[in-house]
């Protein structure tokens, strides 16, 4: 319990200092590390990758299931960690009204039959559709996904971590300056027509432990500075690792292409066989 207590107060400790660290900053009156300019480009660039990853994941989404409350439904399930049940597209419940409809107006007569023509071929290009989106979302959507959920969430966690050890630098560097300036103070020379006697054993003993403090304080100053280019080294690592993501999304990106392709290309096939039986009975008839 003792040691629970202690451990909550040196958080809060640690907070309290990166909080006033922080506001002063942004006061203007505490000076802050900043990092390199290739460190800098190096975060520019990921969070570039990050918002427009995200953006044309989003618009992905829209583009293969334009519905916004099964995205939703979909979603749910994903979260749940259950599988979302088989949904029938608009092209094949098409489809399959205009079969519906043929059995009420006859199968025999001219619209009757060309409702079931038509509505076979919708409904192959409703199951082509499924399958585009079936195709699209394992080989597209999931990586975009998986950087968003797993790689970016890893490179903002470091970051803040990152940021935090920066504010414990800079308070070591500030307390560090604080204590010089102290210890310079009390180790004045004291005037001797107007300093009584026992006042220089008090100035002494100040400057003791002023001096005591600036070690205590470089100390601390060297640990913190440590940590902090410890951290710098595994967030650069991960920010360098942006451009591995890039190359993998490139790569998904030319597997959607040849999905897309390959679907309008089986679309079109549909229906020019559409047209071609719909002329055919026209000439029969």
């Amino acid at each position: 319990m003792e040691f629970n207590v202690k451990k909550l107060a040196c958080g809060a400790g640690v907070f309290f200092s990166r909080a006033v660290q922080f506001t002063e900053e942004k006061l203007g009156q505490a000076e802050k590390t900043e990092l390199d300019a290739h460190f800098e480009n190096l975060m520019g660039r990921a969070d570039c990758t990050k918002l427009w990853t995200e953006k044309i994941y989003r618009q992905t989404e829209v583009l293969l299931q334009p519905n916004p409350s099964a995205r939703i439904e979909e979603f749910l399930y994903e979260k749940l960690d259950r599988k979302a049940p088989s949904r029938i597209t608009n092209g094949e419940l098409l489809g399959q009204y205009m079969q519906d409809a043929a059995e009420e107006f006859g199968a025999g007569s001219p619209y009757g039959s060309t409702l079931i023509t038509v509505g076979d071929c919708e409904r192959r290009l409703g199951a082509a559709e499924r399958d585009f989106i079936r195709t699209s979302s394992i080989s597209y959507l999931t990586p975009l996904r998986n950087f968003l959920e797993g790689d970016w969430k890893t490179i903002s966690k470091e970051r803040r971590l990152l940021e935090n050890l920066r504010l414990d630098l800079d308070a070591c560097k500030a307390r560090l300056k604080r204590a010089k300036m102290s210890e310079a103070k009390a180790a004045m020379a004291p005037d001797f027509q107007e300093t009584r006697p026992r006042n220089y054993v008090l100035s002494a003993s100040a400057s003791a432990l002023w001096t005591e403090e600036v070690e205590k304080a470089e100390h601390e100053l060297r640990v913190a500075q440590t940590e902090f280019d410890r951290q710098a080294e595994v967030t650069q690592l991960l920010l360098e690792g942006i451009s591995s993501t890039h190359v993998n999304h490139l790569r998904c990106l030319h597997e959607f292409v040849e999905a897309q392709a390959a679907y309008y290309k089986q679309c079109h096939f549909h229906m020019q066989e559409l047209q071609k039986e719909l002329e055919s009975s026209d000439e029969d008839v």
